[in-house]
Formats: C-alpha cells, structure tokens, sequence
C-alpha cells in the first residue's frame, strides 16, 4: 500500500520543507531532539490548513505530511546507519 496516495497533492511539497526545517532546527543549540517531531507536527498542521484551508482534513494531512518528512528522515539515517556511516 502506498503511503503517499493518501495525502493530497497540494500536501506533497511540504514533505521536503518539512525535513529541511527539521534539520535547520536540529542544527539549534537548545532545541532538544525530543521535541523537533512535536514542532513539526504543529507546524505541518499549520501550513496544511494554510494551503487548503482549516478543516479536520487540513489537520489530517497536516499529521500525514509530517509523518512523511520524519519517516524519510529515519528512512535516511538508518540505511546510512546500516551501511557504516554515522551520522550526527
């Protein structure tokens, strides 16, 4: 089963700058890696309603696209991960 056929095209773009904002946070000195998921969430949540405008549906696809962006994110850092490399 697909993940992405259930989130809404308008949506997709905001797994890209998702990932890059939690990146740019995680570089933030005082920002505990606990809470980077949490920030996303509320932010995916935000530009969601944004983009297609406030609805249970916005608030779906909002914990849908940052599902996406932190899966990727593992996705990324495991297989890095497993093939020898650590990452910081």
């Amino acid at each position: 089963m697909d993940f992405l056929q259930f989130i809404v095209d308008e949506a997709l773009i905001l797994i890209p700058v998702l990932m890059i904002i939690g990146k740019i946070i995680k570089q933030t000195p005082r920002v505990p890696d606990w809470l980077i998921p949490y920030l996303l969430l509320g932010l995916g949540i935000v530009f969601t309603t944004y983009l297609i405008g406030f609805s249970m549906q916005a608030v779906i696809q909002g914990v849908l696209v940052t599902g996406a962006a932190v899966f990727g994110h593992q996705l990324i850092k495991q297989t890095r991960r497993a093939g020898g490399r650590k990452e910081q």
